[in-house]
């Protein structure tokens, strides 16, 4: 049951991933650079409110299936997963920072630069999500 959960949150977490660089962001893209901004902001905090709890919940559940069935792949599933916080915090984090005290009144091409660096880094984040699901797909069907 718990390799089972695990992969359904890392599916979930993947799936708002992988939205956010193939619809939100070209969106975005699509405005200039203040509404950018403007849209940016919001969209951030509530995609980090969802996808931060769903990264540690995969996490232990995966961590959970692999000391429940002795299975790696559940373990690995759950280290690939978990990344997406220090990959986060270390790489994606400093442009964070510098947009979120950019003024939508001052953003200009640099500020646009920025938004779309972190979508490109963002992708990173798709990318974990996607190695985890497919990890925890593996194991799930392994253990049938």
């Amino acid at each position: 049951m718990f390799g089972l959960l695990a992969l359904i949150t890392a599916s979930i977490f993947f799936g708002a991933a992988i939205y956010i660089n193939v619809a939100e962001q070209p969106a975005r893209l699509s405005l200039d650079g203040g509404a950018a901004l403007r849209e940016w902001g919001p969209a951030y905090r509530r995609g980090f409110e969802m996808q931060a709890p769903l990264a540690i919940i995969s996490c232990l559940l995966g961590a959970a299936a692999w000391w429940q069935t002795g299975n790696p792949l559940w373990g690995l599933g759950a280290a690939v997963i978990i990344l997406n916080w220090p990959y986060t915090l270390y790489i994606i984090m400093p442009i964070n920072e510098r947009l979120e005290t950019t003024q939508p009144d001052q953003a200009n091409a640099e500020t646009r630069e920025l938004i779309a660096r972190w979508g490109k880094l963002h992708a990173g984040r798709s990318a974990l999500g996607a190695a985890a699901t497919a990890i925890y797909l593996i194991a799930a069907a392994d253990g049938v």
